[in-house]
């Protein structure tokens, strides 16, 4: 796998992120930003040039480069150049072009620091059942709901590595999460399907 893309939002995470890709790679890191078509095509002029050593391209925040800069961009990552691999950063999967995240293997970062509803699944995973259904009665918007979601399931992947996780209680909030998740992004009543999330989630 030549691209990767790194979720998350903490931003000290996603440079420590980029910085072990690089070693793995033994390549040293270029920071690179895409923004523009113009960008894109200065990016092209450079890796025509053949690289004698390993060069990770790292490009954050490619949420918020234009739709035209990114389909010109496409072409490098269908087709990758020898020694050249790229690093993308965005805070969640949904806000990137599918024909991006397609291409790439993503890496999942979590803020454990953040205290807002987004960052909350830490705080939610330890409330009561009536703590958590008051929880979530605070979160009113859809997008907030589907953040929230994405967060808890990136929040319980990280804790099937620790050593005192039940691993079977832990895929089972997993699944209550996932589904969540895919119901919220379906539409339907938000409160319904948190409500949901909370009966299944034990």
């Amino acid at each position: 796998m030549h691209s990767y893309l790194i979720i998350g939002t903490d931003k000290e995470r996603l440079k420590s992120k980029s910085n072990e890709l690089a070693k793995k790679f033994h390549a040293k890191l270029l920071e690179f930003p895409l923004i523009k078509i113009e960008d894109v095509r200065s990016l092209n002029s450079l890796i025509r040039l053949s690289f004698n050593e390993p060069t990770l391209v790292l490009s954050e925040n490619i949420h918020e480069a234009g739709e035209e800069a990114l389909n010109a961009f496409l072409k490098n990552l269908e087709e990758p150049q020898e020694n050249v691999y790229f690093a993308l950063t965005a805070p969640s999967v949904r806000k990137v072009l599918p024909t991006i995240v397609s291409r790439c293997e993503i890496i999942r970062t979590i803020n454990n620091s953040q205290t807002t509803i987004n960052g909350g699944a830490e705080k939610f995973d330890k409330l009561s059942t009536g703590e958590k259904l008051a929880y979530i009665d605070k979160i009113r918007k859809r997008e907030e709901a589907i953040e929230f979601a994405e967060s808890l399931v990136n929040f319980l992947h990280s804790g099937l590595h620790e050593n005192k996780v039940k691993y079977s209680s832990q895929m089972d909030k997993i699944e209550a999460a996932t589904e969540t998740l895919t119901r919220l992004k379906g539409n339907g009543n938000v409160n319904l399907h948190l409500t949901y999330l909370v009966t299944k989630y034990g």
